[in-house]
């Protein structure tokens, strides 16, 4: 059985949503005759610490974890869960006393420490874990034969401990994106003095040429990279896996209910929502009858603001929200629903069009319908692919009220497994197929489907930034 060393600073008990593609490919590459030992972080204070994920990491494979802070990393975590603990109280006491506090200092205090960081950690917040990781590699790689190491980021500081570990042992590394590093929009790298970018790009540049195959999620994020880094990448080296889910689909059921319930799990501050409550009050308003039997559910990080939104539209009937689950609780609440919803990221945001949400694909194994109320994006474009008939414009109010016309009617004849998505066209993206991609990435052969430049459209945000750069 062939050795690789996946390097993956989040996974369980991180229960964020970029440790979930790790943890499929290290449940599914033994069945391809790949051991997979893990080097992964112990953070400072984990953003979503869920322990029942420890239960489906494979009791055989090989997990190290090395530490992923330091002092001031610490002393920020540990000051920010006493705020949590504190804030609502202190608020409350400072709001009787007639005194509100200055929401202008602390941000503005905030915004200096976020951009002393972007100053000092190069090339992310993770930079600390970055010698750590490099040494639990080459250690691995001295113990047993290692024949490639795999990393995924972000951070992207996991691809400086694949190439420097690379240097070290002599073995080759492959790249894994979740998200377009270092073209789309990110908040740290937007803080970021111009000669830091430059640095991060000339790095990108060696971390792609150096790179035994890099794996993209879209073909139309492999062409930003493949115009952004002109030379760095070869059609044959780059293979396409979109996220994905473990197979198998669920027979689609529904259980009687007095009212159709929508269902939307996860953050929700970088999401468009606007509209979808504006579209919930008119809906309300001109066909009040079925909106009476409606229901959507928020639950996770933000859905404080939509709960003080939807109170202010007059939509506490429809609307209602919860803090954020375990994976464990949002599968059940999934399996309940009858329709899950979908958002998209704000236009103003650069690169927005390659975005797709990786509870997208976990929707998929669920065999219910799917709400999107999107832009033109990744997410967009998936749930065509899949048949997907209950997709609605972002900025279209109306199209919104029809699609939610569309649920409501169909719950309503007890007709919404017709809206289910094809169940074939969902089997593509599979934790099995995407990681019989991965291996062919691993042994080095040419991708299945070769990447061919100039196939894919620019996304309309980047087009003023793709080819402009001095890498």
């Amino acid at each position: 059985m062939n050795n690789v060393v996946m390097i993956a600073y989040g996974f369980p008990p991180e229960g964020n949503a970029g440790s979930y593609r790790p943890l499929r490919f290290v449940r599914q590459l033994p069945n391809f005759g790949w051991n997979p030992i893990v080097v992964s972080a112990i953070p400072s204070h984990y953003e979503r610490y869920d322990a029942a994920l420890l239960t489906k990491v494979p009791k055989q494979i090989q997990v190290i974890r090395v530490p992923a802070s330091d002092p001031w990393q610490s002393l920020q975590a540990y000051r920010s869960q006493n705020l949590s603990r504190e804030s609502a109280s202190h608020e409350k006491i400072l709001s009787g006393l007639g005194t509100k506090p200055s929401l202008f200092v602390r941000d503005s205090i905030r915004e200096i420490v976020r951009t002393a960081e972007a100053w000092w950690y190069h090339p992310d917040m993770a930079m600390p874990w970055i010698q750590p990781a490099i040494e639990a590699t080459i250690e691995a790689s001295k113990r047993i034969n290692v024949s490639v190491i795999w990393a995924t980021a972000g951070p992207v500081s996991s691809f400086v401990v694949a190439k420097r570990s690379s240097l070290e042992t002599g073995i080759p590394y492959v790249l894994d994106f979740r998200d377009a590093w270092t073209i789309t929009y990110n908040a740290f790298e937007a803080r970021q003095p111009q000669w830091v970018k430059r640095r991060a790009r000339r790095d990108m540049y060696e971390f792609l040429s150096g790179a035994k195959a890099v794996v993209f999620r879209y073909g139309a994020e492999a062409e930003c990279f493949w115009r952004a880094y002109p030379g760095a990448l070869d059609p044959s080296r780059m293979h396409i896996i979109p996220n994905g889910y473990e197979s198998p689909i669920e027979e689609a059921s529904f259980s009687a209910s007095d009212k159709c319930t929508v269902l939307y799990a996860g953050t929700l501050p970088d999401y468009r929502y606007d509209t979808l409550l504006t579209a919930l009050r008119i809906f309300k308003q001109t066909d009040p009858v079925r909106a009476r039997a409606l229901r959507l559910v928020f639950v996770g990080e933000g859905t404080n603001v939509v709960a003080n939104e939807a109170e202010a539209l007059d939509l506490t009937d429809i609307v209602q929200t919860a803090a954020r689950k375990s994976y464990s609780e949002i599968t059940s609440l999934q399996r309940q629903a009858d329709a899950l919803l979908i958002l998209g990221r704000p236009s103003t945001m650069s690169g927005y069009e390659l975005f797709a949400a990786a509870k997208l694909f976990g929707y998929f194994k669920t065999g219910r319908p799917i709400i999107g109320v999107l832009p033109q994006d990744e997410t967009r474009k998936i749930l065509n692919h899949l048949g997907v008939g209950t997709v609605a414009d972002v900025d279209s109010v109306q199209d919104i009220c029809r699609v939610l016309g569309i649920i409501i009617e169909n719950w309503s004849r007890g007709t919404l497994s017709a809206l289910v998505p094809d169940r074939k066209a969902c089997e593509e993206y599979s934790s099995e197929r995407q990681t019989a991609t991965l291996v062919r990435a691993l042994e080095g052969l040419p991708a299945e489907k070769e990447f061919k430049p100039g196939a894919n459209a620019i996304p309309p945000s980047l087009r003023n930034v793709i080819g402009q750069w001095a890498v």
